[in-house]
């Protein structure tokens, strides 16, 4: 256990190091004073940005994940049921988790070529037999020059990070991989794609699974389609991370509807929504399928100045 903290502290101590050094790489400390500097106007020039915003482009911003905002969202899901059919081995699939809490914090660091926008994702998971522990804490470092910035829509690219969780719900392993992100926003639409990979790390000192050693995991395709209605109401698509396993070939797909409001404040703004997700092709998926699944979600989002 001990030897687990010192990893996550070493980890961790990495990605503030990483942030570090890419707000002035290679840099001497009079160009490190400057570019400072250039920071501090640039946050006074987001600042009055933000001042100007209407109320429709501040809702528009509580649904983007990739808005220069603090963000602390708290969510509780629960999977009560799971499809327990038969898989092509003969093996009936297995049921997943039955429910989760999470912290999710968004802390921007606006520069003056590009922004940073480190993510912090932590879950607290339950199994079927009563077993609860922290999943697979995920660190997501998205990156977005200004010049792939175009006002109403960004791209990013960036290290993604996850820590191993406890056994009994999540994967005790490493994963290092990346993720993108491109939205775009057009009248009422707010649109967008997420993709992750991740490559697991294997300790020198754990054992691998029976089988041929693979160390990628799925890919991870995740949709984002919002549409705003009256009033600081919108509907979504939801959290559907759909994967692909590059070993199998096999696809998974989940859908999901989402119905939500945003409250706009004068500094600050409320996301509150419910959320219901199932399976949608899942046959040839050898992995764990939700059959219905419901979360709450409250998110708190603070602008940049």
């Amino acid at each position: 256990m001990k030897i687990f903290e010192q990893r996550r502290l070493r980890v961790l101590g990495m990605v503030l190091v990483l942030g570090l050094c890419m707000s002035g790489p290679g840099a001497a400390q009079e160009e490190q004073q400057e570019a400072t500097a250039a920071g501090a106007d640039d946050s006074e020039e987001v600042a009055e940005e933000v001042s100007e915003m209407s109320e429709e482009d501040r809702a528009t911003m509580a649904l983007d994940s990739t808005a220069t905002q603090w963000s602390f969202q708290f969510a509780y899901q629960t999977m009560p049921s799971y499809h327990e059919d038969i898989l092509a081995n003969g093996q009936t699939r297995k049921p997943g988790n039955t429910d989760f809490a999470q912290l999710r914090i968004v802390a921007p660091i606006p520069l003056k070529g590009f922004t940073i926008l480190p993510r912090l994702t932590l879950r607290h998971y339950e199994n079927p037999q009563g077993q609860s522990g922290i999943g697979n804490t995920e660190i997501f470092g998205l990156i977005i020059p200004k010049s792939w910035d175009w006002g109403s829509g960004r791209f990013g690219i960036g290290p993604l990070v996850t820590l191993p969780g406890d056994e009994e719900v999540a994967r005790d392993e490493w994963g290092y991989g990346l993720a993108m992100a491109v939205v775009n926003a057009k009248g009422n639409w707010f649109y967008g794609i997420l993709v992750t990979q991740v490559w697991r790390a294997i300790e020198p000192d754990q054992q691998r699974p029976p089988g041929p050693p693979n160390d990628t995991n799925p890919l991870g395709i995740v949709p984002i389609v919002n549409y705003k209605l009256a009033k600081g109401w919108y509907v979504s698509n939801g959290d559907m991370v759909a994967q692909y396993d590059w070993e199998s070939g096999q696809l998974y797909i989940p859908i999901a509807f989402r119905l939500g409001r945003v409250f706009v404040k004068e500094k600050h703004t409320w996301n509150f929504y419910g959320e219901y997700r199932t399976s949608l092709i899942y046959k040839g998926w050898e992995g764990s399928a939700v059959k219905n699944s419901y979360r709450i979600n409250a998110t708190y989002s603070i602008p940049v100045g």
